[in-house]
């Protein structure tokens, strides 16, 4: 009976989404760039109009080929319909600069919300994580997890308004679309990757603290 237990909580482990699963995986966290790297240079030659159309229609293909590769649907979801929104918002603004309010106003959001979900003591990245893979909130009552678990929310929140300081910055400046274009890439994927991999080290202690205890 003793050596079931651990024997479950591997294989319940190793079955659990891992967190760059969770994001879309590595073609999800790419494909996120993808419009932006087309809208900068469409908008540059051709203008506002078609340079939002080009990009809804490369979030289109992406969505139609992670679909047809059977890839976890609601990222790809949400990533259209994110791209579906910016371009929007620019539209109504008239200016390509409007692509990028979307993300920037996001991440201020998202870092204060990370940041009240440390100081009262239920960290977003636990909660999300053990709501996503169902093994309760016993985690809270672990100290060590619970300190884990606020680093790592804590290293999204920087992220976050780090994202959100720079590029608001360059928002406002006049003739930004590159810069911002720039800014998002740089700071999309290669944060995205440090930051997972302080989630992923989090995830992992306190897993090791509470089958400990």
């Amino acid at each position: 009976m003793t050596d079931e237990a651990p024997r479950s909580s591997e294989s319940e482990a190793a079955a659990a989404p891992t967190v760059l699963e969770q994001l879309g995986g590595l073609s999800g966290l790419v494909a996120s760039v993808l419009p932006v790297l087309v809208l900068v240079p469409v908008n540059s030659r051709w203008g506002l109009g078609l340079a939002l159309t080009a990009a809804v229609a490369v979030s289109v293909l992406v969505f139609l080929w992670r679909l047809a590769r059977k890839e976890t649907l609601m990222p790809a979801v949400s990533g259209l319909m994110g791209v579906g929104l910016c371009a929007l918002i620019a539209w109504l603004l008239g200016d390509a600069k409007g692509y990028f309010a979307y993300g920037i106003w996001y991440s201020l959001v998202a870092g204060i919300v990370f940041v009240v979900s440390i100081v009262v003591k239920w960290p977003l990245v636990a909660v999300i994580w053990h709501g996503i893979n169902g093994s309760g909130h016993r985690w809270r009552s672990n100290r060590t997890a619970v300190r884990a678990y606020s680093l790592a929310t804590f290293a999204w929140a920087v992220v976050f308004f780090g994202r959100f300081v720079v590029q608001q910055w360059l928002y406002v400046q006049d003739d930004a679309v590159g810069a911002l274009g720039v800014a998002r890439i740089i700071m999309g994927l290669p944060l995205t990757a440090v930051v997972v991999l302080v989630t992923v080290w989090a995830v992992r202690k306190a897993n090791a603290s509470e089958r400990a205890a």
